[in-house]
């Protein structure tokens, strides 16, 4: 019963408001500010992968980096990797921030390719902030298949 957050906070005549209330205060978590702003770019890299007849494709929004910033590798004969580093910007000792939701910092996916994939085919383009890899898949052979007449 203890891990069961309350929805009263243990305390009579408190008025439960969704607002306020932290589902998770009562659980083992580290609270989101122990979370490093290095560590926020990495969190928030998020690749779409997709599989079409020809082809893995892999597709990364990387807002801001070139392509010099991006490194893609594949490592152990069938892991793509892809890395980079977005750097924080110059501060100014007379510049006011008010607000700083950019993330910076490394940031480093890794995926499994399938047995299909040709991994020595592997390309990458990089055009308006998208990084697009193309993993080209081997043809599937089609089994021989020899009509058997049948007789009597």
């Amino acid at each position: 019963m203890a891990m069961i957050p309350s929805f009263f906070d243990n305390r009579r005549g408190t008025i439960f408001d969704p607002f306020t209330w932290d589902p998770f205060k009562d659980f083992p978590f580290p609270p989101s500010s122990l979370v490093s702003q290095e560590n926020s770019a990495f969190v928030n890299t998020r690749i779409d992968w997709k599989e079409t007849p020809e082809a893995h494709v892999f597709q990364a929004d990387l807002p801001g980096l070139k392509k010099e910033e991006v490194k893609v590798e594949v490592e152990d004969e069938r892991v793509l990797q892809i890395s980079g580093e977005r750097n924080v910007e110059k501060e100014d000792k007379n510049d006011t921030w008010h607000r700083v939701e950019r993330s910076s910092g490394k940031f480093l996916r890794r995926f499994r390719l399938p047995e299909n994939a040709k991994v020595d085919q592997v390309k990458a383009t990089m055009e308006n902030g998208v990084l697009t890899v193309t993993v080209p898949k081997e043809e599937v052979k089609k089994p021989d298949v020899k009509a058997i007449e049948i007789s009597g």
